[in-house]
């Protein structure tokens, strides 16, 4: 479902990726780890072009993102993302919220929308919240709230942007139980996190990355049983306890 080949990105004289390679198929939950700086959330953001490369080719359903006539705007509507920061609108509804996508991209009617909306708002256990504002809420309900807006568009995959990392740490699980469930019901995902025991109940494949280049891309058996690189291998040792 999505294949990236050979990019290359830099920021001015700075190259922040370098010759990255993998592919995820349909049903995969691929898992992106390896330290700060390693260019992990720059690589997910490449799959919808909200990161441009200079050099390389990403195709995601066989609709190639670096091509310039592609539309990015109704390739990002089809790829859900979710970011670190929720980046929900702190002046609308959470009803709103989860609508307003779908009625100005999608075409939607309002009753639609809504029928739609609230059915994922109730997915992530969040339907009495319906006519909040975001700031009436944690930041574990805003990033669930953000999952419901994603998947209202009826995405073909979703990409997660180190969803937990601005959370306190009791409010972490209740965000990872929700994509857990995700991934138990077959929904394509690629996740950027530093939370390895998500990875290992749930990935089936790994990719760890240092200084801009992929360094492991395997299974989630082979990463945590033998990592083939020294670098993996010290990583691991130092985030797993």
């Amino acid at each position: 479902m999505i294949k990236i080949e050979n990019i290359n990105k830099w920021y001015g004289h700075f190259q922040v990726l370098t010759d990255c390679s993998t592919h995820v198929h349909k049903g995969d939950v691929m898992v992106i780890c390896g330290p700060s700086g390693s260019g992990k959330s720059t690589l997910i953001k490449t799959v919808n072009g909200l990161e441009p490369v200079q050099d390389g080719s990403i195709l995601v359903d066989n609709v190639a993102v670096t091509d310039p006539k592609t539309d990015l705007s109704w390739l990002r509507a089809r790829i859900g993302m979710v970011f670190q920061n929720f980046e929900l609108f702190p002046h609308l509804t959470i009803r709103e919220n989860l609508t307003i996508a779908q009625v100005k991209v999608l075409k939607r009617g309002l009753d639609e929308a809504n029928a739609k909306g609230l059915k994922y708002l109730e997915r992530v256990g969040l339907l009495a919240h319906q006519d909040k504002f975001p700031g009436q809420l944690s930041g574990g309900q805003q990033q669930r709230v953000a999952i419901a807006r994603a998947l209202s568009m009826d995405p073909i995959a979703m990409l997660f942007d180190e969803p937990t990392s601005a959370l306190d740490p009791e409010m972490i699980n209740e965000v990872l139980d929700v994509m857990v469930g995700l991934a138990q019901e077959g929904m394509t995902m690629m996740v950027v996190t530093h939370e390895m025991g998500f990875a290992r109940r749930v990935a089936n494949r790994i990719v760890f990355m240092d200084k801009g280049m992929v360094i492991e891309d395997c299974s989630k058996d082979d990463f945590f049983g033998a990592p083939r690189s020294p670098r993996a291998a010290d990583f691991l040792s130092k985030i797993i306890h």
